[in-house]
């Protein structure tokens, strides 16, 4: 017998620290060649951490939400033949001797997990509530210390995305494997009507939501761009009613053949347009070196909601796309994001990022520039209001874009001029395909 040391795969482009974000095995636990023990991230990629070989844990090198140097023992196992290193033997955080970074895909990170609260006592009826009931399940679902529940990799991500620890939840499967319907047991347990005359009843109950994965990402990011970008919001009111006039007769005659044709392409189209006009805005700015790159190509980041925190997919070369392109593009990007299936190069690249909330647009935003850019625009609803035209009182579709800048490069006129130029486009549709 021997033991074999798992290293923090060296990932490539720099990275020097990971981030542990799940543990897919515990000390006991016998792992398979090629299993799946560990996924790390880096910024927002997620990578998983196959096993070489066949063997027993030992020992893990990190708890989740540990920030992990290249090189560092992730997982100590007990293997048939010699091993890698000796029994005995000290981690030594060696890069050059991590192991080959399996491929990596940019998967949706879990919500911290929180354990359900204690039983409460039945009612006076001797008749348990529905929340004791799931309580109750709860606690019989409990194992032993050190026993694994039964589950596929599907509804363990599952439950991970849910916030649901599986050692709480009761397995109908056999040999006490947990479904997908147990875990929609577990949800609607914890989703219990509040007993009658509680409705007013004081609440001392507290739910500390550790920090990691994605979310702690998206944390840093904000933070450094609002840290190092001094921003300016500028807001505009575009009327799009002969926008959304021309969107419907395309859809109408085109849709079958070429596909939907939402908003969101025909001003990506718009942005491209009025882009080459004002190259200071599709950039990108290294303020530690103290220069600014612009670009000839669009690199259009599309900020998309996930269940796991905000992602920002890349519809690269923009520029070279037509309307219904550009939709089925976004299609794509926004699946693959919510799929956990983007790969890093379609989550990185960007020179300008488009954010839209849909229906949830609101009136005004201030959106947070993606750092190193330098400009981001926003998206709000459109709504039906009355607009004076030629004296008389008419309805009209107006939609509101709420655009950020770094006010280092850009200036405060240039960026109105911009969005200006995006109105004009956007209020005379026929221009947005003519070159």
């Amino acid at each position: 017998m021997g033991v074999h040391v798992i290293k923090v795969p060296d990932i490539g482009e720099g990275i020097a620290q990971v981030e542990l974000v799940a543990w897919h095995v515990q000390p006991g636990d016998s792992v398979a060649e090629d299993q799946v023990v560990a996924d790390v991230m880096t910024d927002k990629a997620t990578v998983e951490i196959p096993s070489p070989v066949k063997g027993k844990v030992l020992s893990l090198g990190g708890k989740v939400g540990d920030e992990m140097p290249v090189g560092a023992e992730l997982i100590r196992l007990d293997v048939d033949g010699a091993g890698n290193v000796a029994a005995g033997a000290s981690p030594v955080p060696a890069r050059s001797e991590a192991v080959p970074a399996p491929e990596a895909t940019a998967k949706q990170q879990p919500r911290a997990a929180v354990a359900p609260a204690p039983p409460r006592a039945p009612s006076s009826s001797g008749a348990p509530p529905a929340a004791t009931q799931a309580s109750e399940a709860v606690a019989a679902a409990v194992r032993a210390p050190g026993e694994k529940p039964i589950a596929s990799p599907a509804v363990r991500r599952r439950a991970w995305d849910l916030g649901i620890e599986l050692k709480f939840v009761q397995g109908s499967g056999a040999a006490g494997r947990i479904l997908h319907q147990d875990i929609d047991a577990y949800v609607e347990g914890r989703r219990a009507p509040t007993a009658p005359g509680a409705r007013y009843a004081e609440r001392h109950d507290e739910e500390h939501v550790q920090v990691i994965g994605l979310r702690r990402k998206i944390a840093q990011k904000m933070q450094e761009s609002k840290r190092r970008i001094p921003h300016f919001t500028y807001v505009e009111e575009i009327d799009v009613t002969e926008l959304e006039v021309l969107r419907a007769q395309l859809n109408e005659r085109l849709a079958a053949e070429r596909g939907h044709l939402t908003v969101l392409p025909l001003l990506a189209r718009a942005l491209v347009l009025a882009l080459r006009d004002f190259p200071q805005i599709n950039a990108r700015f290294d303020d530690d070196a103290g220069v600014v790159t612009r670009y000839g190509a669009v690199h259009l980041g599309i900020a998309t909601q996930t269940d796991g925190g905000l992602l920002v997919p890349v519809l690269h070369h923009a520029e070279a796309r037509d309307p219904w392109s550009t939709a089925a593009e976004i299609v794509r990007l926004a699946e693959a994001a919510r799929g956990g299936k983007a790969a890093r190069d379609e989550l990185t690249g960007s020179t300008i990022t488009l954010t839209s909330l849909g229906a949830l647009g609101g009136i005004v935003s201030t959106p947070v520039i993606n750092y190193p850019e330098v400009a981001i625009v926003g998206v709000g609803r459109i709504v039906e209001r009355p607009v004076i035209r030629a004296g008389q009182i008419v309805a009209r579709k107006l939609m509101n874009l709420s655009s950020s800048f770094d006010h280092r490069v850009v200036d405060g006129a240039d960026g109105a001029r911009f969005i200006q130029a995006v109105r004009v486009l956007l209020e005379s549709p026929a221009l947005l395909f003519v070159e």
